[in-house]
């Protein structure tokens, strides 16, 4: 007789889950009528919190010990699968409701196993809530539960179930398989990211040890006859791209992968995961050679992107710890002078998990964990153990401690450079910098800020703007590059302190968003290299010094025409090649020739003629703006500045983490990964020869 897996072992070992531990507290309906309470949005991100739910669900099977593989297929006309080798959803009779439990769980709201902690010890979903709610946010809902050696099925529309649960075979798997295509009515546009789902489950393969998750892109590799089929698990990967994770080191591998690209400080690890007061802690820490910090925080293996009370508790037991060590080894002298929480976090890396029976989140979207128990117990346990590091491993305490220490001279280096520089005055508006043109309303809301670059584009834009709410902000050159630069030498830049003094936010600890000039700070470059490259360098500034800017929506990038067209008399702007040559027709497109620049600044005229019988073409003349200073006021206004014809891309962060370690290869000093991004990359770029 083959031996049984640990997984079998642990399911023939489990607490009976049956129909008694689901729990219901009440109805479905305001999920269609309000989709954006329960997921955030009806956007991409909500499009994408939809399978996050599900796979929630099988996660938390994993967890308990009752699963080791989860798959994710994209499929053909926008359905997405999702199959666990858990213990499969209960579908026998519930008391209360009636009906099968597993009915209970698809389309009643706050209806599943986490309810009283009787079907799962530690759950990342919000109760049950997941399935139901991508349900009701579905047009069509499939769930195929593998049980007791037997399938039973259910199909939904729209969150209603179309018949009673019914078995419809025998099986040998154990699992559940859930199928369900969100609703057009509610996504508008429904494109799923690629990219943002594999990283999503690399995090979470690194949070569940041992957890093989298998993701597929199917959308354009099989066809309905194989979906209709149940092709799952090892056989749709055959004809798909598929990846797998599978990390046993938990969260020490995650900080590893992290800081791949970058100089540790010290090479060991910090890691601990230990359990107090039935709070499971587990934490992971390594300071780099770099002036940020990431923290990463979980809660029930649910991103926190807004921390909450583990990274609270976290942050107070490392600067009392830090400060602690620095004194008994008299590295701190002076009675009056500690270490701060930006001293101990500057250039920390750290990954906190805690997992709990009882937890509380503010908001559905889990963004950041209320649970006041999480703090005392990442205080405790980080605390003590990181003491213990520090003790039996000098070399990397001292490391850190030097590490710790630049931070602190640096910050007070920084203070007296912003002190000087950002007075209560300048902060007014009262000693803008010469180079501004303002605009006279004194309206944030209205008040739009161009930063162009050059003085001939200043010069333009400042003859073509709407003076009343435009203002204009040249920068003369590339500015520094703050990716590795602290605040006092950032300050002494000539440029970067103009466009903090015209922002009026301040910088550092004295940033107040509330006295922003300006509530549009768009970026106009040229549609060159080197505009490019200025628009890289100002959007690392924004993001290293002032995300909320970004995060509140008030960072764009202008986009100017790339052609001018004329046809006979008729003058038209394209802003992409694509468009010039759908405007143009494809044949027309490679019979023009661009207008050779004119001297004395006037337009150039190239005719193109094609006989087509007895009648000749419009004449056709093409101008390239490879600047905005080769443009004249009332051009600038009509395709760049003017409301109503301008177009503008939003700057938003779809993934901070992911941003954030970008901006670090690009603009960092590791040359080898930045030639090894740019090498991986570089068939996604657009060249303009």
């Amino acid at each position: 007789m083959a031996k049984k897996t640990e997984i079998e072992i642990k399911k023939n070992k489990q607490e009976k889950y049956g129909a008694d531990e689901i729990t219901v507290l009440e109805g479905l309906e305001p999920v269609r009528k309000r989709p954006g309470m329960y997921i955030g949005s009806t956007g991409v991100e909500g499009l994408q919190h939809l399978i996050w739910e599900i796979f929630d669900n099988s996660r938390d099977e994993a967890m308990g010990g009752f699963a080791d593989h989860i798959e994710i297929a994209l499929l053909p006309n926008n359905k997405v699968r999702i199959v666990d080798n858990g213990r499969g959803i209960p579908v026998d009779i519930h008391k209360k409701t009636k009906v099968s439990a597993l009915e209970t769980i698809m389309t009643t709201l706050h209806a599943g196993g986490k309810f009283e902690g009787k079907g799962y010890k530690v759950s990342g979903g919000l109760h049950g809530v997941g399935a139901s709610v991508v349900n009701a946010l579905s047009v069509r809902t499939k769930v195929e539960v593998h049980r007791d050696k037997k399938i039973f099925m259910q199909e939904y529309v729209r969150g209603k179930k179309r018949a009673l649960v019914k078995q419809v075979g025998k099986t040998t798997f154990n699992g559940t398989i859930i199928t369900f295509e969100p609703d057009p009515e509610i996504f508008k546009e429904i494109e799923y990211n690629w990219k943002s789902i594999t990283n999503h489950m690399r995090q979470q393969a690194y949070l569940v040890k041992k957890l093989r998750i298998h993701i597929i892109d199917a959308r354009e590799y099989i066809n309905d006859i194989a979906y209709e089929k149940e092709v799952y698990i090892e056989n749709l990967s055959l004809c798909a791209p598929n990846t797998t994770f599978y990390f046993e080191g938990g969260l020490r591998s995650l900080v590893e992968f992290y800081n791949s690209d970058f100089k540790q400080v010290h090479k060991n690890i910090f890691y601990i995961e230990k359990e107090s007061n039935e709070v499971l802690v587990e934490l992971a820490l390594q300071y780099i050679d770099d002036i940020s910090s990431r923290e990463l925080a979980f809660a029930n293996n649910t991103f926190n992107a807004e921390g909450g009370m583990h990274v609270t508790g976290f942050r107070t037991a490392l600067t009392r710890r830090l400060n602690d060590y620095a004194r008994k080894n008299n590295i701190i002298k002076e009675k009056d002078e500690n270490f701060t929480a930006d001293d101990v976090r500057e250039g920390i890396t750290v990954v906190i998990s805690v997992k709990m029976r009882e937890i509380q989140f503010e908001g559905q979207t889990k963004g950041k964990l209320g649970s006041v128990e999480a703090r005392g117990a990442v205080e405790k346990i980080f605390g003590e153990a990181f003491a213990e590091f520090l003790e039996e491993h000098p070399d990397e305490a001292r490391a850190i401690l030097n590490k710790v220490s630049l931070a602190l001279r640096a910050r007070k280096a920084a203070k007296a450079a912003k002190d000087s520089v950002l007075r209560k005055g300048a902060l007014e508006g009262l000693t803008l910098p010469g180079k501004l043109a303002d605009c006279s309303s004194r309206s944030a809301e209205e008040s739009e800020l161009f930063i162009v670059e050059g003085d001939s584009a200043g010069g333009s834009s400042k003859q073509g703007r709407d003076r009343r709410t435009q203002a204009i902000l040249p920068l003369k050159g590339k500015i520094l590059n703050v990716e590795r630069a602290r605040l006092d030498r950032m300050l002494g830049s000539k440029e970067i302190r103009a466009l903090v003094i015209a922002l009026g936010t301040a910088i550092g600890d004295t940033f107040n968003i509330e006295k922003l000039r300006y509530h549009k700070v768009i970026i106009a470059t040229d549609a060159d290299v080197d505009g490019a490259h200025i628009a890289t360098l100002l959007l690392t500034l924004f993001y290293r010094y002032f995300k909320p800017l970004i995060d509140g929506g008030y960072i764009y990038l202008a986009m100017p025409p790339l052609y001018k067209i004329k046809k006979g008399k008729e003058s038209t702007y394209v802003y992409t090649e694509e468009e010039k040559i759908k405007y143009l027709g494809a044949d027309a497109g490679d019979m023009i020739e661009e207008e050779p620049e004119d001297k004395d600044g006037e337009e150039g005229e190239q005719e193109t003629k094609e006989e087509v019988g007895t009648k000749k073409t419009p004449k056709i003349s093409l101008q390239r703006y490879k600047g905005l200073g080769e443009m004249n006021p009332e051009e600038l206004w009509e395709t760049t500045m003017d409301p109503k014809n301008r177009l503008l891309k939003q700057i938003t962060i779809e993934d901070a983490q992911e941003a954030d370690h970008t901006f670090d290869v690009l603009m960092g000093t590791d040359v080898p990964s930045r030639k090894a991004f740019i090498q991986t990359n570089a068939k996604l770029a657009k060249l303009d020869l």
